[in-house]
């Protein structure tokens, strides 16, 4: 039996059919039947040009960003894929705000879809800060097929813990 840490808090109509796939090493093929390729986006300034189109398209009235990273320091996937900070410092008398997003680096060679995930994921703490049910709605609003791609995602996810890499 497999440990399915990124499923987890799902139900089992949703985790049974995936230990038959890794059961029967089909978990892979499966993915790749619906993400065939993986993006382009492989650099921090694509990365950027990126997400700054996404929350123009998306969330026009937010604040703007300062900086969009792949980061080599995500290192738990399991709590964090990528990170929203919010920085605030007072120079010169004025306060500066800062919105960063670091995405982890292992997302520069996934398909769109995941990467759209994530950022969009991002992007949503800047109007809400918390995981609740206000948040997720934006992220649905934003992209009506996130939690198919978040689950997608961690598909992906389980497989590169017990095969590796797909793309």
């Amino acid at each position: 039996m497999h440990e399915l840490k990124y499923l987890t808090g799902y139900a089992e109509n949703i985790t049974n059919p995936v230990r038959d796939l890794i059961s029967n090493d089909k978990l892979g093929e499966t993915l790749l039947k619906r993400y065939p390729l993986a993006h382009t986006i492989r650099t921090d300034k694509a990365l950027y040009t990126y997400t700054v189109d996404l929350k123009n398209a998306l969330l026009k009235q937010s604040q703007p960003l300062s900086k969009v990273i792949y980061d080599d320091k995500i290192k738990d996937l399991h709590h964090a894929l990528g990170l929203h900070t919010f920085i605030s410092r007072v120079q010169g008398g004025k306060n500066k705000a800062k919105n960063e997003i670091r995405v982890a680096s292992l997302f520069k060679n996934v398909p769109l879809a995941f990467l759209r995930m994530i950022v969009v994921h991002e992007l949503a703490h800047l109007k809400e800060k918390e995981h609740n049910k206000a948040f997720y709605q934006l992220c649905q609003h934003m992209e009506p097929h996130y939690h198919q791609f978040e689950l997608d995602m961690r598909l992906y996810l389980t497989h590169l813990d017990l095969f590796g890499k797909l793309y």
